[in-house]
C-alpha cells in the first residue's frame, strides 16, 4: 500500500517553501541535493512536518550539508510512515542515514 502514495515534487529547501507544506499527516521526507539525490530521508509526526524540515536549514540543530531540496510523502499513519522510511533508507542508502 505505501507504494502507491507518491513523493511531492522537488521543493527548494528554504523557509518560503516548508511553510507550504501540509504538516496533517505523519510524513517520510527526503532531502536531496543540487542532482536530485536523496541523501537525508526522514520521518515527521503529524503537525511536526514543517519543524522538522526546517531544522535542516543550514545552520539548523541537524543541518544536513549539500541538501538544496526536498520533498515528501504523506503517510496515513506513524507506523506506515516509518515502514517506509526504512524502505527507502534500505533502498537508496542515503549518505547522512546512519
Amino acid at each position: 500500500m505505501t507504494g502507491k502514495k507518491r513523493f511531492s515534487p522537488k521543493r527548494p529547501l528554504s523557509k518560503r517553501q516548508i511553510g507550504n507544506v501540509p504538516d496533517d499527516l505523519p510524513a517520510v521526507y527526503e532531502l536531496l541535493n543540487r542532482k536530485g539525490e536523496n541523501i537525508y530521508t526522514g520521518l515527521a509526526k503529524r503537525s511536526r512536518v514543517r519543524d522538522r524540515i526546517d531544522e535542516h536549514l543550514p545552520g539548523g540543530q541537524d543541518s544536513v550539508p549539500g541538501a538544496s531540496g526536498f520533498r515528501i510523502k504523506q503517510m496515513p499513519s506513524v507506523e506506515l510512515a516509518r515502514k517506509e522510511e526504512k524502505r527507502i533508507i534500505k533502498q537508496d542508502k542515503p549518505k547522512y542515514n546512519e
